[in-house]
């Protein structure tokens, strides 16, 4: 009978993390876990310390750095699955999973759907052929060299790209290798894991190509499991079953999904919602069952569409997501920095990114520029982001795949402030008191329309006591908002007086905030 190593990719959620390695572990099963190096060490002790003693679970000796559309993904795969390999020679199976995926079927009906065909399950598609993907960057994720991270280091990605195209730096495909692509959630056999980590032994020149191509969790194992294995031996599909929204968004599955998700033929789902605790018990108790008999109706995918696409021809069934003004979700902390001066907030914000690697999107409601994710029309002008404001935090929430994100706010935004407050997720706030000099106060006359290139110097006298008043009355207000998690850094401060209120914001060590906040240029206009 078919015995798995399931491949465990997670970032957070030590708690989810362990129950899902006791119970796919408790059917006989086994587990390699590697767990995000980004993520808080505390969290891995905690996974260790609850897992070590339990022998059927085993980690990836070195832990990497993850981030998405990055190489990290692939190598932090394959340390899972040397580990797995290793430390399980009984394994007949190797199934790739992430910390929100969880069994649909019961674990007998999954080793012997494993067993009725001795084959390989991973989508594998002609890379240039297919339509698989849909939108963006197709042959040039393969013919340049990506060196940065496009969601962390958008400028430096777009301007590494567009420096090789102008010299024409393209670089030849491997000749040997027909390249493949297609979801990362793949079942492989044991023979098939040996040859792909024997191949990569033999060829580090492949390796080292996809090292530096543009997603290549799509592509890497794809392509290599089509070189070393017979088609006859291959099954284009993936077994976990996932969805995708109009907006390229993972569609996520809440307690009232349970029937469909069985009725699906696939063995795992993919996400589950963090807050879906009863949907997480029933799907518990299934895998530990002995239930062999489903009915396979497959109908997930074109209900959804069905039922989604209603919107389009004025008929639906509920008020599209948007207009619920749904909440960001209760795991969720939204960090505010807001400050008048906005160079200052963003100074602030990148040296926190580079920091921390947290990402962070800079003065969203007040900017019609800011560098946003495609998300389906919804960051389209900045009328649509207020309106829909909820909606789309929720949205970068899942484009960057975290439960931490820091927005840049102005301090006039009291009505956004106060409403992401109310929410149930957690919110706290920097709030960076900046020095006004009158020239500054005239600058900002101008970019806000307030003043002219003509406006007559008498006429500008009498409005800067105004424009001064009124910056120090928004920062009046938000003090008797009375927030809670406000914390406040002051340019007349000292740094180690800045960095105290630094640290407890982000929750960061001392030396750590005060590294950030010693910056000698974070105030200067």
């Amino acid at each position: 009978m078919a015995k798995i190593a399931f491949i465990l990719l997670c970032h957070k959620d030590p708690d989810a993390i362990i129950k899902q390695a006791e119970r796919l572990t408790a059917a006989g099963d086994l587990m390699a876990i590697h767990f995000d190096a980004r993520a808080p060490k505390t969290d891995y002790d905690a996974i260790r310390a609850a897992l070590d003693s339990n022998p059927s679970v085993t980690f990836a000796k070195k832990r990497i750095r993850c981030g998405w559309g990055e190489w990290s993904l692939v190598e932090a795969t394959l340390n899972a699955v040397e580990a797995a390999e290793e430390a399980f020679p009984k394994a007949t199976h190797f199934y790739m999973l992430s910390g929100d995926c969880m069994a649909i079927k019961s674990a007998e009906y999954t080793h012997s759907y494993l067993d009725a065909e001795d084959v390989d399950y991973i989508e594998s598609f002609d890379f240039f052929e297919s339509d698989w993907i849909k939108t963006g960057m197709k042959g040039d994720r393969l013919v340049y060299r990506h060196f940065f991270n496009e969601r962390k280091y958008k400028r430096l990605f777009y301007a590494a790209y567009d420096l090789q195209k102008r010299l024409g730096l393209k670089r030849e495909i491997p000749a040997d290798l027909q390249i493949m692509i297609g979801s990362q959630w793949w079942c492989l056999r044991r023979s098939t894991i040996e040859a792909v980590l024997d191949f990569c032994r033999a060829r580090p020149d492949i390796v080292r190509f996809f090292r530096t191509t543009w997603i290549p969790d799509e592509t890497f194992f794809q392509t290599l499991v089509r070189h070393l294995v017979p088609e006859v031996e291959l099954r284009p599909r993936t077994l976990t079953f996932l969805m995708f929204s109009d907006y390229g968004m993972p569609v996520t599955f809440y307690n009232d999904h349970y029937d469909l998700l069985l009725g699906q033929d696939f063995l795992f789902a993919r996400k589950i919602s963090p807050e879906a605790r009863e949907l997480k018990r029933r799907l518990g108790a299934l895998y530990a069952s002995r239930k062999l008999d489903f009915d396979i109706s497959n109908e997930g995918l074109s209900l959804f569409q069905f039922l989604t696409g209603r919107g389009r021809v004025g008929r639906r069934f509920a008020p599209r997501f948007w207009e619920k003004e749904a909440s960001l979700g209760r795991e969720r902390e939204l960090l505010i920095v807001t400050c008048k001066k906005w160079h200052v907030a963003k100074r602030l914000v990148d040296r926190v990114r580079q920091a921390t690697n947290l990402p962070a999107v800079e003065y969203l409601f007040d900017e019609a520029d800011t560098a946003l994710p495609n998300l389906g029309g919804i960051q389209a002008s900045l009328e649509k982001r207020t309106r829909h404001r909820r909606a789309l935090m929720r949205m970068l929430f899942d484009y960057y795949d975290t439960d931490r994100l820091i927005i840049c706010l102005d301090p006039a935004s009291l009505e956004l402030m106060q409403d992401f407050y109310s929410d149930r997720s957690k919110t706290k706030m920097l709030e960076v008191q900046c020095q006004f000099t009158d020239e500054y106060l005239i600058g900002h006359a101008h970019r806000v329309g307030l003043a002219g290139e003509h406006t007559p110097k008498e006429v500008m006298d009498r409005l800067l006591p105004t424009i001064r008043n009124d910056v120090i009355f928004e920062s009046d207000r938000i003090r008797d908002a009375d927030f809670p998690h406000l914390y406040r850094m002051r340019q007349t401060a000292s740094v180690d007086e800045n960095a105290a209120p630094l640290a407890q914001f982000l929750e960061l060590p001392y030396d750590k905030a005060r590294e950030i906040a010693a910056a000698h240029y974070l105030f200067a206009d």
